[in-house]
This record gives C-alpha cells, structure tokens and sequence, in this order.
C-alpha cells in the first residue's frame, strides 16, 4: 500500500511540473485546482520538504551617481552628503566613481541603466566626453542632471545643477585685488584641467576683474606668455582662454600644481617674487602652490586664492598658509540635485533661474551662491553655520 501511494505522488508531481513549465505570459488567471490528497502518515515516510519561496525582485533604481574621482576630497564630501540626503528621503541610490577616466565612466552609466536607474546624475570628468554616457541614458529614458561640471555638445542632457562658476572666479579675484596695493605687483596665474567646462569658466570670471588690473599695471603676469599677448583684451574668447589655460593648467591635480609653480620660480627671477599674488583654481591646488611658494626664499608674502572649503584648506587658511577659499556649500549643491531629481521622479520639472549652453543646446539650470571664506569669517562661515565642525581644527579664532 506504502509504494502504491508513492508511487501515486510521484506521477501528481511530475504533471504539476509538466503543466508550469509553459512560461509565456497570458492574461488569463490558472485555473484553480485541488490540492492532492496526501498519503497516510505510517510513520516510516518523510514528507517532501515545502520548495522554497522565490527570491523579490530586485527593485529598480530611483537615483545613480557618477562622480568623477575618489582622488580629491571634494567629491568625497559629495559622497557622504549625497547618502544622508537620498536615505533621508527615501530613495535607494548608488554612487560610483570615474577615478579620472572616461571608459569607467560611461562603464558606471551602462551599470546604472542595467540597474533601471530612472534619473542619473554625472559629473564628467571630460565634459566632451560624456555626451557618450549622457546620450546611452537618455536612449535608455533615463533623465540626466549634469552635476558641478556641464556635459557638452549634446542634447542629452536635461538639467544642470551647478553654483555660479563665473561669480567663483570673480570672487578670487576680487580677493587678490583687495589685498594688492601700489603697482607692478607679480600675479602668478593657475586653472583648472582644459578638460573642464568649469575651468574655462572659473577662469573668465577672474579675468573679468583681473583685466582692468593688468590693464592699469596693478598687476604684471609673470608665468603665462600666452596671457601677457593678450592682456590689453577685457574679454577672452574660449579659444583664448584655452592658450591660456593650456600654460597654467593644473589638471585640478596636487603633484602637477606643486610642479608647476616650482617650475615657475625657478624660472622667475628675484623682480618678479618678493610680494606675490596667485590665482589657484581650487583648494588642492593652493596648498600644492602655497607649500611651493612658501618654501622659496625670494618670496616675502603671497596671497593665494582657492574654492571648495576643504578641512586641510581650512586649516591652511586658520594657519595663515592659505588666504582664502570660496564655499561652495555642498549642502546646497546637493539639496538642488535631490530636488531636480525627486521634481523628474515624481513627473514635475525642476526649477530653471539661467541656462549654459553646451556647445548645442542650452541647458536649464539653476546656479547657487558661492561665499568668500578668510580669517575674518571663518568661524561665522564655516563653523557656526555647521558646514564643519570645529573639532576638525586646531588654532582657531
């Protein structure tokens, strides 16, 4: 009787399995059938083990971030304020990171898209080169937010989310105007990677005020050739900008700035050192200078410029080895790119207060303020309003 009823359950299985092995979806509901008797419990007979439950699906993505290196700790700040913001309000996110190189990039993009992300937010590392990356998402409708850097030469790209990069080099160069007295005063010039929008545009905005200083001989360019032939311009074209910047690029980079003005002094002989002024794109790269400068002995005083309020920056500045820095607050920049994303998840449109054109379309966006940062302000600015908290420095006021 015993082998009879297995046998029987045996046979009712295999027919179950026959009849679910037709996978093609229909929009017929199975019909109901009744559950097999179950055979006598003697006893000796182990019952079959209950098949496990199947795995959920994997959820789609909400939100993917590609930042362009783990090598600056600018975009480390962007990290951890991108993470507490997005679990704040709920959205599963991914961030990668490109390590300087655009293979990797459009690499993360395709990643993202295999995960259903439905709004991508890029910081290219090469603006040009991610319109490759800009255009797979958008052909996958996915919705792309440029991030602090513009994607150029496509209309890939929905929305750029940024802070006044003019109004950043304006700053800089208000700061070295303001501290320089008398004329003939040498200003050192430095920029960003040619491979950045941002650069060109960092460095427009400091020409805009640096060219009527030139102009009237407070100050004397010393380090870029390029930049002398075209002093008596008030206004650069790109083209120019690139001569310009293809002389005194850093390529945002610590070891390559530090070179650089090395170079530079070395170069330079006593007339043009003394009391110095330097136009540094950004916080890396002033130390980097900053640490060249203060260690040459023709040099009595420098000013230097930078951007991002990095904590070694802040401490640099507290410390005197570095005069200033435009806060670019993060919290903000971040709080705008949740805000465009949650607006294009939810089916709405975020926000435009200026466009950039990208070489082909122009680009919504919406540019925040940016903070000049010295001693004077240090603490209101970068303390009190909790941006980083005073037990990060030492020496402060």
């Amino acid at each position: 009787m015993l082998k009879r009823l297995t046998i029987l359950f045996l046979v009712f299985a295999l027919l179950l399995v026959a009849c679910g092995g037709n996978n093609e979806t229909t929009n017929e509901q199975p019909a109901a059938t009744s559950a097999p008797e179950e055979p006598e419990d003697t006893g000796d007979v182990e019952e079959p083990e209950e098949p496990a439950e199947p795995a959920e699906p994997a959820e789609e993505l909400a939100v993917g971030i590609v930042l362009p290196t783990r090598e600056e700790p600018r975009w480390i700040q962007d990290e951890t304020r991108f993470r507490e913001a997005l679990e704040a309000e709920g959205y599963d996110v991914e961030i990668l990171f490109s390590q300087g190189d655009s293979a990797v990039e459009l690499a993360n993009v395709e990643q993202l898209i295999t995960r259903g992300v439905q709004v991508l937010i890029l910081t290219p590392h090469d603006g040009a080169a991610a319109a490759a990356a800009a255009e797979a998402a958008n052909s996958a409708g996915v919705k792309v937010i440029a991030y602090d850097r513009l994607i150029l030469n496509t209309d890939a790209v929905d929305y750029y989310v940024t802070f006044d990069s003019i109004a950043v080099g304006a700053a800089q160069a208000q700061y070295l105007v303001d501290n320089a007295e008398g004329t003939d005063n040498p200003l050192y010039l430095y920029a960003g990677a040619a491979t950045d929008n941002n650069a060109f545009l960092f460095f427009e905005g400091a020409w805009n005020v640096l060219q009527p200083k030139i102009a009237d001989g407070t100050f004397r360019i010393v380090n870029s050739s390029e930049a002398v032939a075209l002093q008596d311009n008030a206004e650069l074209t790109r083209d120019e900008m690139g001569q310009i910047i293809g002389q005194i690029t850093t390529e945002w980079d610590f070891d390559t700035a530090k070179s650089l003005a090395e170079a530079n002094l070395t170069a330079a002989p006593a007339e043009d050192k003394g009391d110095v002024f330097i136009l540094a794109p950004n916080d890396g790269t002033a130390r980097a200078i900053a640490d060249a400068f203060g260690a040459d002995a023709d040099v009595s005083s420098y000013i230097v410029t930078g951007q991002d309020a990095e904590i070694a920056s802040v401490q640099y500045i507290i410390d005197g080895l570095q005069s200033m820095t435009v806060l670019k607050d993060v919290r903000t920049l971040v709080a705008d790119a949740i805000a465009a994303a949650v607006a294009y998840l939810t089916g709405s449109t975020p926000p435009e207060t200026n466009t950039y054109n990208n070489g082909t379309i122009d680009v919504p966006a919406k540019p925040s303020e940016v903070i000049s940062v010295d001693q004077s302000n240090v603490q209101e600015v970068i303390i009190d309003s909790g941006y980083w908290d005073a037990s990060e420095f030492t020496g402060l006021p």
